[in-house]
Formats: C-alpha cells, sequence, structure tokens
C-alpha cells in the first residue's frame, strides 16, 4: 500500500496525468529475495504508456532489484506485476521478454567475443515494431562507425548505447534501464538524455533507476524514492525544485 505522502504526491497535477489512463506497468505488493535475504516488502507504483519514470533512492535500497523482479530474473519473488493488462508474476523471464519488455542492466552485458554488429544482432525480435538498423544508426551514429570492433574495445558509452541499441531491435515498448549514465563522461550524459528524449516522443514507455537525480530531472515525468525495499514517496518532475531539500533528505546528499 503506498504511504499517505506518496498518496499526497499523487494528487498533484502532474501524477492526475499520469492517472488519467490506464497504466501500462502496475506493481502491487511486489516483494523479492536474494536466497533469505528479503530485499523487496512490498513495491507499488504504476507507470503509464508512454511515461519516462525514475527509480530514486540510496545504494541498497532495492531500485536494481526491482527492475530484476518486474523483467523475472530474481528466483524469488511474489505480489503483483501487470503488464499491459497482463500478469506476469509467475511467467519466466523469456516469456516476459515476448511481451514487450527490455532490460539493460548497469553491467551492460557486452558480449568480449563478439563485435559489435554481432552483439547488436544477438537478441531475437520478439513482438513487431523494432526499430530497423537505420533507425538505430540515426540515434547512435558511433555504433555505425564501429560495427567491427569486438564488443569490449567500445568505450564505456558506447557500450550502454549498443546495450540500449540491441533491445530496441527487439520490439520492446517498456524499458528498463538501470544506471544508463554510470561512469560516463558529461558529453555522452547528455547524448543518453536526448536519446531517452527521443524514445519517449516515439511512444516508448521507460522506467529508470539513476543515482543522478540531475540527469532524472532532464528526461523524467515523475520520480518514485525507493527506501528499504518500498516505495516512500512520489514527486512530479514539475514538482521537483519545491521538494529538493526533502529529496537531498532522502538520498543524502
Amino acid at each position: 500500500m503506498l504511504t499517505d505522502s506518496v498518496k499526497t504526491a499523487a494528487a498533484s497535477p502532474g501524477a492526475a496525468a499520469a492517472a488519467s489512463v490506464a497504466p501500462l506497468l502496475k506493481l502491487r505488493g511486489l516483494e523479492a529475495w536474494y536466497g533469505e535475504s528479503h530485499v523487496l516488502h512490498g513495491i507499488d507504483f504504476d507507470v503509464a504508456p508512454g511515461e519516462v519514470v525514475t527509480l530514486l533512492g540510496r545504494n541498497g535500497a532495492g531500485k536494481t532489484t526491482t527492475l530484476k523482479s518486474i523483467m523475472g530474473v530474481m528466483a524469488r519473488r511474489k505480489g503483483s506485476v501487470v503488464f499491459d493488462g497482463q500478469e506476469t508474476i509467475q511467467l519466466p523471464s523469456r516469456a516476459i521478454a515476448r511481451l514487450g519488455i527490455g532490460y539493460v542492466p548497469e553491467e551492460r552485458g557486452i558480449y568480449s567475443s563478439l563485435s559489435v554488429e554481432e552483439n547488436l544482432l544477438l537478441p531475437p525480435q520478439v513482438k513487431p515494431g523494432g526499430l530497423s538498423l537505420e533507425q538505430i544508426f540515426t540515434l547512435f551514429p558511433n555504433i555505425k562507425e564501429r560495427l567491427k570492433s569486438q564488443g569490449t574495445k567500445l568505450s564505456g558509452g558506447e557500450q550502454q548505447m549498443l546495450a540500449i541499441a540491441r533491445i530496441l531491435r527487439t520490439g520492446a515498448r517498456l524499458l528498463l534501464l538501470d544506471e544508463p549514465t554510470e561512469g560516463l563522461a558529461p558529453v555522452i550524459i547528455e547524448q543518453i538524455g536526448r536519446t531517452i528524449a527521443r524514445l519517449k516522443s516515439e511512444g516508448f514507455t521507460i522506467v529508470l533507476v539513476e543515482q543522478n537525480f540531475r540527469f532524472a530531472a532532464t528526461v523524467a515525468d515523475r520520480h518514485y524514492v525507493v527506501e528499504q525495499g518500498r516505495v516512500i514517496d512520489m514527486i512530479p518532475n514539475a514538482e521537483l525544485d519545491r521538494n529538493i531539500d526533502k529529496l537531498h533528505g532522502y538520498l543524502g546528499v
């Protein structure tokens, strides 16, 4: 159940706009474990079609675990994860991917033994509507220039672009991005931000785990604050300035 602070935030105009349509993604009471360690204690939030939503919080709050649980890669989870009207909590990750959800982990998962082109073409198309190679090269011109390079010879920013690009080929319409700006130079962070804005304009829905809330503020519609495995607040991006002191308290900055 949402806390009182989340309910209060949800009454704001930004949240009202998101609530005016049926959510594409709806989490209720989501719990997850690593072995015997209970990490998520009842995550609740909604994401409307075409929204960019961030999960903010300190290290260890449960943000990455939330993405993994949505994707079905956690061995033990319970609660409810509804995507496009379908309950997915009992589905394996491969079946969840076929519904149109793509996950880009923080470590990016680029295969060192494969070229950029082979990495790009490796994931199968799971639904119609994936971006063509030409569309991907328009978004990420660096990738086209490096097609024959080994994946791990790319810079960190190029690896991040490749990780996002290969998901866009699959036909996924909900993108789960875990720390896409971690360790990147400011100029690359700006390019990632422009890419997220472009994807949003083309109808993609994005859930973004991000430590850099200043970057998050440039791309997101709303921010969910995660603490100790629960969502404790929701701040519409339009109201971020007036809530900045509270957000600093949440994040310890």
